[in-house]
């Protein structure tokens, strides 16, 4: 497996950002780490090795990012306002940084990824796909929540609403937006055994809403020994993978 890496001095962020790049052709998907974890955490939890075949059949590329979720949502000693202004710098990171590294890269113009990720990894996911739907076709979102609530409380402004997913998408009217979230492929899983309680409610949430919207979408529920870890997921992905029309 070709693996590659790199880092730079992120003006959004005004702080130094790494990346992995695994795999040379195929469709890119930005892979987010659970919270406060590292760009390198996926090869290190054994994801790119379950993965390899996707990647070295050339079908996919993988490109994982770190977050600042311990500067933004996460960062409970500073309010959850700064923690959006926060927020929005990353956002912009991966939009204006990121994808645009990709289409460079790789020679495509107009490129359109896939979001994928683990528990706030697929907060992330799913919130970076149901925001920018020009920019991203697809997400797989796992064992993850879509309402900021997990980790703000009651609180709610502009940035937190704007970034839980489960509360812009009921609102949502604007049917060229719809349009191409229709368009997208879209996986939301949970398990349902220990630590997967918060998840999976926010998940059949996410069902409820989706479906309410006329968006396609596979929700899967797995069962009651499903747990909120890493040996599940790394059984989930590959077995999506195998299964969507990337």
């Amino acid at each position: 497996m070709n693996i590659e890496y790199h880092y730079w001095h992120s003006p959004n962020l005004d702080r130094n950002m790494e990346l992995k790049v695994y795999g040379l052709t195929g469709k890119p998907f930005i892979i987010f780490p659970t919270q406060g974890g590292r760009f390198f955490q996926a090869e290190d939890k054994g994801i790119m090795q379950v993965i390899s075949d996707f990647i070295n059949s050339g079908k996919i590329y993988i490109v994982a990012v770190d977050t600042v979720d311990y500067e933004s949502w996460s960062n409970k000693n500073i309010h959850p306002y700064d923690r959006g202004l926060r927020y929005i710098q990353y956002e912009n990171y991966i939009l204006k940084e990121v994808i645009p590294f990709c289409s460079e890269k790789h020679g495509q113009n107009n490129i359109k990824a896939g979001t994928l990720g683990f528990s706030m990894g697929g907060y992330h996911a799913a919130n970076f796909f149901f925001k920018h739907p020009d920019i991203f076709d697809g997400v797989i979102a796992i064992s993850g929540f879509y309402d900021l609530r997990l980790l703000v409380g009651d609180y709610s402004d502009e940035q937190v609403y704007f970034n839980s997913p489960n509360r812009f998408l009921k609102n949502l009217t604007d049917p060229v937006i719809l349009n191409q979230i229709r368009q997208g492929k879209v996986v939301i899983c949970s398990g349902q055994g220990a630590w997967e309680e918060e998840m999976l409610e926010s998940t059949l949430e996410m069902k409820s809403i989706l479906e309410q919207k006329g968006i396609p979408a596979w929700i899967d529920i797995w069962g009651h020994d499903v747990n909120h870890d890493w040996p599940w997921w790394r059984k989930m992905l590959p077995y999506f993978l195998e299964k969507i029309d990337i």
